[in-house]
């Protein structure tokens, strides 16, 4: 499968399904463009769709850097450029939301329509501490531990009691999910440190903010504040989810992000 080589040397994993407008499905801190895998072939019908393993995750190169969310959001530049796009559809989810906010600002010629999914502009003390947490499960505990905390996090309680052999089974390989701790470590610094607040105001994109009313990573009041920031910003918020509401709500999702980016 086709990897793209960034100006460092690192590469990037990327997929490219379907016909149409481009639109980029950014995953969360986890970086694997996998997360998407649910969604991607019915979005396909209707766009361009690229998705991509962030640079130190996934099958893109584990970079032992000091990761920032301008760093992810430049190597997705890159690609953008390389695979020769003027403007794209952006839909981040979490950390690719902070990673779309920091594009929409810094390289508002790139970004057609944003979709920001369960993201947020500025940390507070819940979100800081809430990483502290499983920064802290992952540097004492080990990979196993941090990934079956992030489950409980990261889904709503009926999902994981309905999934519970998936979840045993990623745990059970989580050595190979997270190789070098070192870099989700960084990783977490960095959106931890992520702040565009103040800058908001300028973003032009169309942009809607969606959110599950549940997610307990990026409660509802980070949705609201987007949409109070960003001008002309819209919300959409699902009774339930979780913090990973796609795949619960997939068909939800995908006609109301579909709606909002192909209408007129």
């Amino acid at each position: 499968m086709p990897h793209f080589k960034l100006r460092d040397g690192a590469e990037l994993y990327y997929e490219k399904n379907g016909n149409g407008p481009p639109l980029f499905l950014v995953p969360g801190l986890g970086g694997d463009g996998r997360f998407w895998e649910s969604n991607v072939a019915e979005l396909a019908r209707h766009f361009t769709v690229v998705v991509h393993d962030h640079r130190g995750t996934g099958r893109s190169t584990l970079s032992q850097i000091a990761y920032s969310v301008e760093q992810m959001a430049d190597d997705a530049l890159q690609l953008i450029e390389g695979l020769g796009y003027e403007r794209v559809y952006w839909c981040g989810h979490s950390t690719g939301g902070a990673m779309g906010q920091a594009l929409a600002i810094d390289h508002p010629d790139r970004i057609d329509r944003l979709v920001l999914s369960s993201t947020w502009a500025r940390t507070d003390a819940f979100f800081r501490r809430l990483f502290e947490v499983r920064s802290l499960m992952l540097r004492e505990l080990g990979p196993a531990a941090y990934l079956k905390a992030s489950a409980l996090a990261l889904n709503m309680p009926s999902w994981v009691r309905d999934h519970d052999a998936d979840l045993a089974v990623a745990e059970a390989k989580a050595n190979e999910t997270i190789p070098v701790p070192e870099i989700v470590l960084s990783r977490i610094a960095a959106i931890v440190a992520h702040d565009r607040r103040e800058q908001l105001q300028v973003v032009r994109a169309p942009t809607l903010a969606i959110c599950a009313r549940d997610d307990t990573v990026t409660p509802l009041y980070f949705t609201e504040e987007l949409v109070r920031l960003i001008p002309g910003a819209r919300a959409y918020v699902l009774a339930d989810g979780g913090h990973a509401y796609p795949n619960v709500h997939g068909a939800e999702f995908r006609r109301v992000m579909t709606s909002f980016l192909l209408e007129s």
